[in-house]
């Protein structure tokens, strides 16, 4: 359940642009691919709080309530309600089953169909075809067939998800709206990402889709929503203490307001709650009948338009963050021990040779953007990200409101010095300045050992030999990691420095206390007030990381 959420969350990613321009209903504003992930995005920050990993009931309830209050958008709504019926159904499991529930193909089929069921009940009770309802009923329907013929967790999954490309094209035939904009509907889009995002998880493999694009007959989606005249905003507020005729009471106030109308009640164990939404021309009213129900909390009003909008601040976890790219398990807990959420190269992403360091995707960049939570997002790519990369994840995660300072640093020594600076309480030009300036003031190289006889610009090396190298150049040759470590200590405390950092790679022969033994020794003879730390990152590549400030 838990890598299904995390692998859900990468391809809404990879599809959120899709899945944005085929929103045409109910109101053309490019959001439900957004809706769609930072809804499952808050689910699976829940679900990772979860002490009980191997309890599935646990996780799924977490997912549910995760889902329920960071939804978002009238899809998002749909989406809390879709994981609330995984949770109802495997809850029952648990309790009728006298120990931890399995999911199979039983399972899933009723935990969809109360998916459905959920879905409906938050909309008023009324289905409107075409849309990811339909969708769900299909994959649902699908999976039941699985499961009275007896098939497995995997085949049912796969068929659900075949069913619901079926039902997914046939969608333009069941609205006249979708028709007009020669377009599938978006939230049944996003279901099917969230299908074969769980056939990755059970199977290992990942169908090959379609790309859906819109394509209009006699209008366009903007202007076809024009002439439906849209209400001008997107009310949505979490409510407390209402009781479930009130809760139906404010439906009916609502569809008076306008249109969309979602309330959605949270799991019967904190009953009273409830996730409200409505599109609507007054916002104020739309708030003062939930206050008339009960208490409010995460109040959002956003402007309906045709384009992407800002992420409300109820997206949120947290106001910022620090994301460092890191490679080694020792890194890893350096950096997450200083507060840093980590992105980590695969380890199949490393070519042959010393110096072979992998480069961090775009993709993978605005993943782990999303995944800390944040409203702002300090980044240290700690030279394991290609510049134009860093752009292109930057730059789209911008483009989500997602507040992204990318800060220079060239290697994970560089990336200690900016995270030692670090305060959330500045502004955040002036804490990525301030980040950017302490990286920069930190002098770094490295060492590494010949793999081969070449001529350096300090003399010929031979197989064996320990390299020193700064600014991309090898200025020390040595007979050992060691010797090489201390000529190019030398060099970079020539102009003075008060902290020297030294990270252990996994590649050397000599231990890190014998390393930092003997650095200990040569620092304090040759350069008498200054310190000497030594970590055991584990990193792939570089022998040692040397870092001066």
């Amino acid at each position: 359940m838990r890598d299904w959420a995390h692998i859900a969350v990468g391809d809404l990613i990879t599809h959120i642009d899709e899945i944005n321009r085929l929103n045409v209903f109910p109101v053309a504003d490019s959001d439900t691919g957004t809706n769609m992930l930072f809804t499952m995005r808050s689910a699976l920050a829940e679900a990772n709080t979860v002490s009980s990993p191997d309890d599935v009931a646990r996780v799924a309830a977490a997912l549910s309530a995760g889902a329920l209050n960071g939804a978002r958008g009238n899809s998002g709504v749909i989406l809390s309600q879709i994981l609330r019926g995984i949770a109802d159904v495997t809850a029952c499991a648990a309790d009728s089953g006298g120990g931890l529930p399995v999911i199979d193909a039983a399972v899933l089929g009723a935990a969809l169909w109360r998916g459905v069921e959920l879905v409906i009940t938050s909309m008023g009770g009324v289905e409107v075809p075409g849309t990811i309802v339909s969708v769900l009923r299909a994959a649902a329907g699908a999976v039941e067939q699985c499961a009275q013929g007896g098939e497995g967790l995997a085949g049912a999954v796969i068929a659900a998800g075949d069913a619901a490309v079926v039902a997914l094209e046939k969608t333009p035939e069941q609205l006249d709206v979708l028709a007009e904009a020669g377009a599938v509907d978006a939230g049944g889009r996003g279901l099917l990402v969230l299908l074969d995002a769980l056939r990755s998880t059970i199977t290992g493999q990942a169908p090959a889709r379609s790309v859906y694009e819109p394509s209009p007959t006699r209008a366009s989606p903007v202007k076809a929503a024009a002439e439906r005249r849209a209400p001008q905003f997107e009310v949505m507020y979490l409510l407390d203490g209402c009781e479930a005729a009130e809760a139906e009471s404010l439906r009916y106030r609502l569809a008076e307001l306008g249109e969309s109308v979602a309330i959605a009640a949270a799991p019967s164990a904190t009953g009273g709650s409830y996730s409200v939404h409505v599109h609507t021309d007054d916002a104020g009213a739309a708030v003062e009948a939930g206050l008339a129900a009960g208490q409010l909390r995460r109040i959002v009003i956003s402007a309906l338009s045709s384009g992407a909008v800002g992420l409300p601040a109820g997206s949120w976890t947290r106001e910022r963050a620090v994301l460092a790219v890191v490679d080694g398990d020792g890194a890893a807990e350096l950096f997450t021990g200083e507060g840093a959420s980590v992105l980590r190269p695969s380890p199949n992403a490393w070519g042959p040779g010393p110096a072979a360091a992998p480069d961090i995707s775009a993709h993978q960049l605005v993943r782990a953007v999303v995944d800390t939570g944040a409203a702002q997002v300090m980044v240290l790519p700690n030279g394991y990200v290609a510049a134009e990369e860093l752009v292109a994840g930057c730059a789209a995660a911008i483009g989500w409101g997602v507040d992204v300072v990318p800060v220079p640093t060239g290697s994970m020594v560089q990336g200690l010095a900016a995270l030692a600076v670090h305060e959330p309480g500045r502004h955040a030009v002036d804490d990525g300045y301030t980040m950017a300036r302490a990286a920069g003031a930190a002098r770094h190289g490295s060492v590494r050992i010949a793999t081969e006889k070449a001529l350096t610009w300090a003399g010929t090396c031979e197989p064996g030999d320990g390299l020193g190298i700064a600014g991309d150049e090898v200025l020390i040759v040595a007979a050992d990691v060691a010797a090489a470590a201390i000529g190019l200590l030398d060099l970079l405390l020539a102009s003075g420095g008060d902290l020297v950092t030294v990270l252990v790679g996994a590649g050397t022969a000599t231990g890190t206390d014998d390393i930092a033994g003997i650095l200990q020794e040569h620092v304090h003879d040759q350069h008498p007030g200054t310190e000497l730390v030594v970590y055991h990152t584990g990193h792939r590549g570089d022998t040692l990381l040397i870092g001066v400030e």
